[in-house]
């Protein structure tokens, strides 16, 4: 993609004006809209940075303890608001430490502009100090990446930028920029990208296919929806619900969908995927009609792909081309914008119920809440539980706070158990399953949404990895509630182990330190709970403080997290013990 096939809106802005490479990339922040920002200064962004000091009181940064946490954080603020989340750092290790984050937020749609200073243009090539290809290494992860040299591109490529990270199927993109041609002089006027011509970020809609596929679930008897992110994306919230109640299909999700319809809505059936519920794996392989809406079928939702849905027609609502055939056979592609393509289904579909259907999600919930569901909230088992947790946050958020989860067991737990009425309240890292991902997340979340209860749920290992960014926290003074979930294990990895490895639990136990000292010692409030007679008390006293909180929960040591497919198995061949 050539930055000249780009189409520009004009906005109501002064007349061109002189002003240098760093002020620009300042200026098209503030037009598109950016009040907050997250990075970590040095030596080849200096100049963007001493600009950004002139205008501290227009837009926020945010200075993060880790680039990687820098970009953890703007996903985080991106989830919870719909808006694109900025993040910056200097070249070199400053750039290549914000790849984990890109790459999480590409395979998780994460609308996110990263911004990377360069050696000067005439040291390109030569090793200078702190001189790493970013473009080069980023760009198998961005959706779109580019690197300036010239001061006269900032505000083209900035407006392209931001139009590819939020529009169609949204991603990240890098901007890198020459230290040169932030010293630089050019004639500023900004014009918004409205277009480019080999880039179509939304498909035109086929109403055949719409028709096609409410014919389909019409005629069905045992339809079954499985929902995604997109809908998120999509803004298609209240579209699915629509959708969902006059079919009378039920609904399961994905991890990245959870939230976007009210977990107790009766049309609700669970998650699907390893760790989903019992009922709508079992029963994937039992619906006449499958319908994906604005999801991809990832591996840990299908499991073995040569056994999944055989018997079902496949209908795939899908904004991204890519997707569509890529692991599942569609019978019945959908493509375009769910928020359009379910908004033209609503008009076709009949009027249905599906008792007998519905019936036989209950006996499967009933089975799975007799073998699973009811010990993992046992109050009256050994060490406390990580669903009791999960249970106790439930009783004080009513189901209105975001919960931001790492990667691991209590990620399987907060999403299993977690009771949602809001969308946009699940954040976690889906696709590229991000260890310490919650902690500067559920700081960008917190920022993104301050009137909201922000709960960061962390397992010992994935805490560790980021836990400097308490510092940043602390600095900050964002009311983030951060609940520590402690079985002195890396315990998905202990519980595979334990199941396929014959208990070789081969570097997986943690020594751990005084994680409450710690917390002290950033000037954060803590609590530590052992025993389960204190933990209603404490998760209470957590909830209701009006300050940054850190609450340490001692679990169960070897809890196991089910129900579970095995790798490699069927979705029909899920373990319940």
């Amino acid at each position: 993609m050539e930055v000249k096939t780009a189409n520009f809106e004009k906005l109501d802005t002064p007349a061109t004006i002189t002003v240098s490479g760093a002020e620009a990339v300042i200026k098209c922040l503030l037009e598109e809209g950016v009040e907050t920002l997250y990075g970590y200064p040095g030596g080849a962004i200096m100049p963007i940075y001493d600009e950004l000091y002139k205008y501290q009181n227009e837009i926020h940064h945010v200075l993060t303890r880790h680039e990687q946490g820098a970009t953890h954080a703007a996903q985080g603020y991106a989830r919870v608001t719909g808006k694109v989340g900025v993040a910056m750092a200097t070249s070199g290790p400053g750039a290549t430490n914000l790849v984990t984050g890109i790459a999480d937020a590409q395979i998780d749609s994460t609308p996110l502009v990263c911004i990377t200073g360069q050696v000067g243009s005439h040291l390109l090539g030569s090793d200078a100090f702190q001189e790493t290809d970013i473009v080069g290494i980023s760009t198998p992860v961005t959706k779109w990446n580019y690197q300036i040299t010239n001061a006269a591109e900032i505000p083209e490529v900035m407006a392209k930028a931001f139009y590819i990270a939020r529009s169609g199927r949204p991603g990240p993109v890098l901007i890198d920029i020459t230290k040169d041609a932030q010293f630089a002089a050019l004639e500023y006027n900004y014009k918004k990208c409205a277009g480019i011509r080999s880039y179509k970020p939304t498909p035109k809609v086929d109403p055949i296919q719409i028709e096609k596929a409410a014919e389909a679930i019409n005629s069905a008897k045992k339809p079954m929806i499985v929902f995604g992110q997109g809908v998120i994306l999509g803004v298609a919230e209240d579209l699915l619900k629509q959708v969902i109640e006059k079919s009378g299909v039920p609904a399961a999700w994905t991890i990245l969908g959870l939230s976007a319809l009210p977990t107790d809505h009766p049309l609700n059936v669970g998650m699907v995927g390893m760790h989903g519920n019992y009922g709508p794996n079992v029963l994937t392989n039992e619906c006449d009609v499958l319908i994906a809406i604005g999801m991809r079928f990832d591996d840990r939702v299908t499991g073995n792909l040569d056994a999944y849905a055989k018997q079902a027609k496949v209908i795939h609502f899908e904004i991204d081309p890519a997707e569509i055939d890529k692991n599942v056979k569609a019978d019945i592609p959908v493509l375009g914008n769910v928020n359009e393509t379910l908004k033209l289904l609503l008009g076709h579909l009949k009027e249905n119920k599906h008792d007998a259907w519905h019936n036989e999600f209950k006996k499967h919930y009933e089975i799975e809440y007799e073998k699973v569901i009811k010990n993992d909230l046992n109050a009256e088992r050994g060490m406390i539980g990580m669903a009791e947790v999960i249970d106790e946050i439930n009783t004080c958020s009513k189901g209105d706070a975001v919960v931001v989860s790492d990667v691991g067991q209590h990620q399987m737990a907060a999403c299993r158990y977690t009771k949602f009425n809001q969308t946009r309240s699940n954040v976690t890292s889906g696709g590229l399953g991000t260890m310490g991902f919650a902690l500067p997340a559920a700081l960008g979340a917190k920022m993104g949404m301050p009137n909201r209860e922000v709960v960061a749920v962390i397992g010992d290992g994935g805490y560790q990895m980021t836990i400097q960014e308490l510092g940043t926290i602390f600095q900050t003074k964002a009311k983030v509630k951060i609940v520590l979930l402690n079985n002195g294990f890396l315990g998905m990895v202990r519980q595979w182990q334990q199941l396929f490895f014959d208990k070789r639990y081969a570097s997986t136990e943690m020594v751990n330190p005084d994680f409450v000292t710690i917390a002290k010692g950033y000037h954060i409030k803590t609590n530590q709970v052992t025993e389960r007679g204190q933990l209603k008390d404490a998760v209470k006293e957590m909830m209701e403080a009006d300050e940054p909180y850190f609450l340490e929960v001692k679990v169960e040591k070897e809890e196991n997290v089910f129900p579970m497919v095995p790798t490699g198995a069927s979705v029909s061949d899920i373990l319940l013990e």
